[in-house]
């Protein structure tokens, strides 16, 4: 019975109860009992005890481990809170004489035709002669050894409960038993320290108190599957602790019984894996910078063949040149690789990129304190260095046997760390300017560009110099998290064509801002919008530029990539969402590593076909929508 009718018991036992073999008793809300039959009075904890007596004084009950109950425990106590019935609780009865009974005590509320509560009744059932003896024996022996047996295998039963109730109080998981309407019964250690709060906290209170607001349902779909008695195994969802933190757990939730085989309540067994799902996150984020990093290499690998082959005189010139910007890579890669890509040392970067052997080594100078660059400047200075050592090996100080290079940098604290570096080379040819601006220059310009940095370069009558201005981070050494993105770029070493039957390309002339802090891959992009004629705004490397280019420039389209060194860029896609100028993503990274509020954006993954670049761009002009409609990415 759920509830109990005023109408029908009253607060008075009927002459039926009153004769019962079992222990029944009424008391009001506050406890004070207002009838009990003959029955019950022989569970009672003093022979004095009447009508009108606190229910708290009649009883002196133990668990089956023999601990002690607390008052507040007591079924009785949890209901008068509750107002919800609690059956099948096994306890443990002192009586007067000091002798001990265990009994199986069942309460149900009472409430009036107005539904309004009055009290509650309990039944006492003495559980000691329904002991389950007969597993004891074999199915084959007599009722004679059955009796003779009879003593030792109900102590047999009260130690098995008392080493179960031990293995449940020591345990590391929280165990926890609650009534079908989610109240909760009893609370072991195991939940004490997982979730903060003690037995006397939870006890009798509703066990949506650990459970988020957004995740109750899933209480109520456990609750529903307990009352048809099935399972629930290893159920993965998250709590709440005391503290407000969220506890991932592993649940697994069965139906408690009662002597009939009626659900009466369920127990819970919680296992905190907070732990276990941080490493998987983790995990998953690893193997995510892993796939992110390797696609990023091919990308720059494409990227540097691409305006390699768009500046070479002849195959071999471009094999060698590809084959020197190739391996300057790859010795920055080999650094980094020994510092877990962490950070590598200025002088290792400049010893890799320099052309000469051992024996050579009088010909070049190198001076200055160690300095730390993070896995990005450090791919992109190792570049810089490989297009000055190169070109003053073709065409410089380096070209002749008495020439010299002198290499010095310091570090400036004034209005933040700078690093300064002169690329001083005298005793060479004539130097002259250039006529034309070669991929060298163009690649030196924009690598610094991506980190706030600039050069100038100077053709003086005695020799070039170069001198590099980069920003630093605010301390020399460079702890794990400082990889912000390794160096990316992407379009394919032939040149796509696009063929339009003779008519003008529908993104000619349309001003296109291009957002990326990878120098290489931001020439790629431009390069390829170039071709069709479109304006290129930008390209920005930097959030605070991207921002100002929106402000102050007309804007039909952009290109962005999914973060700039690190910094999200959710408030520039939300700049251009509120302008209503369309946008995608170029990025490395699948969709989980766009800004959450934009993960439907189309996004040209890293390395890409440069068709299909600009088959978004010329899409995203001609859709009305504020955002490119979701395509699929190749």
């Amino acid at each position: 019975m759920s509830k109990k009718s005023a109408s029908a018991c009253g607060l008075k036992l009927s002459r039926l109860d009153a004769t019962l073999p079992v222990g029944v008793y009424i008391c009001d809300r506050t406890g004070v009992l207002t009838d009990f039959n003959r029955r019950c009075a022989t569970f009672w904890a003093s022979s004095d005890i009447t009508p009108g007596a606190k229910l708290t004084d009649a009883l002196k009950a133990y668990l089956p481990n023999g601990q002690r109950l607390p008052e507040a425990h007591e079924p009785t106590a949890i209901v008068l809170r509750t107002e919800s019935a609690i059956h099948g609780c096994d306890l443990v009865f002192e009586r007067p004489d000091g002798s001990r009974v265990l009994v199986e005590v069942g309460v149900d509320p009472i409430f009036d035709d107005s539904q309004n509560f009055l009290g509650a009744v309990g039944c006492i059932q003495d559980f000691s002669k329904y002991a389950d003896i007969s597993a004891q024996v074999s199915q084959g022996q007599k009722a004679e050894t059955e009796n003779e047996n009879s003593d030792s295998s109900i102590q047999s039963s009260g130690v098995l409960a008392a080493r179960l109730a031990a293995i449940v109080a020591s345990s590391d998981d929280a165990i926890v038993s609650k009534t079908l309407q989610g109240f909760v019964t009893t609370w072991n250690a195991g939940a004490e320290r997982i979730f903060g709060y003690t037995a006397d906290e939870m006890i009798g209170q509703h066990i949506t108190r650990i459970i988020p607001i957004e995740l109750r349902s899933e209480e109520d779909a456990i609750l529903a599957r307990l009352r048809q008695g099935e399972h629930v195994d290893h159920f993965e969802t998250v709590r709440v602790a005391k503290d407000g933190r969220r506890i991932d757990v592993s649940l697994t939730v069965s139906p408690i019984r009662d002597r009939t085989g009626r659900v009466v309540g369920a127990s819970k067994v919680g296992r905190d894996i907070t732990e276990r799902k941080q490493f998987e996150r983790l995990q998953q984020l690893l193997i995510g910078e892993l796939n992110h990093r390797v696609k990023n290499t091919l990308a720059t690998v494409q990227s540097i063949a691409n305006q390699t082959v768009h500046r070479a005189k002849s195959p071999s010139d471009f094999a060698a040149s590809f084959s020197g910007r190739l391996q300057a890579l790859a010795r920055t890669h080999t650094l980094l690789t020994q510092s877990t890509w962490q950070a590598a040392d200025l002088a290792d970067v400049l010893r890799d990129q320099l052309p000469l052997s051992e024996a050579a080594d009088d010909r070049i100078s190198y001076s200055g304190p160690t300095v730390k660059l993070n896995a990005q400047a450090a791919l992109h200075l190792g570049l810089v260095l490989h297009e000055l050592a190169t070109n003053a090996l073709k065409y410089g100080a380096l070209s002749d046997p008495r020439g010299k290079l002198a290499i010095h940098w310091i570090v400036r604290t004034d209005n933040g760390r700078h690093l300064l570096l002169e690329w001083r080379e005298r005793g060479g040819p004539t130097v002259s300017v250039p006529q034309s601006r070669g991929f060298g220059a163009t690649l030196i310009e924009k690598s610094l560009e991506a980190h706030g940095g600039v050069t100038s370069i100077r053709y003086e009558a005695e020799g070039l110099t170069c001198e590099i201005n980069l920003p630093l981070p605010d301390v020399d050494s460079i702890g794990g998290g400082s990889y912000n993105k390794p160096l990316a770029s992407g379009v394919e070493i032939a040149k796509a064509a696009r063929m339009y039957a003779g008519k003008t390309p529908a993104v000619a002339g349309k001003r296109i801002l291009v957002v990326d802090d990878e120098p290489l891959i931001a020439m790629d992009i431009v390069a390829s919008l170039e071709d069709e004629g479109c304006k290129v705004v930008g390209p920005a490397a930097t959030l605070k530029k991207a921002l100002h280019l929106i402000e102050t420039e007309d804007i039909d389209a952009g290109l962005l990539d999914a973060n700039l060194a690190g910094e999200p860029v959710d408030a520039l896609a939300a700049v251009l969402t509120r302008r209503k100028i369309p946008f995608a993503f170029v990025s490395g990274y699948g969709r989980e590593g766009l800004p959450e509020a934009f993960r439907q954006t189309t996004l040209i993954k890293k390395p890409f076909h440069r068709q299909r670049l600009m088959d978004v761009v010329q899409q995203m002009l001609s859709e009305a929508s504020t955002i490119v409609p979701l395509r699929k990415s190749i």
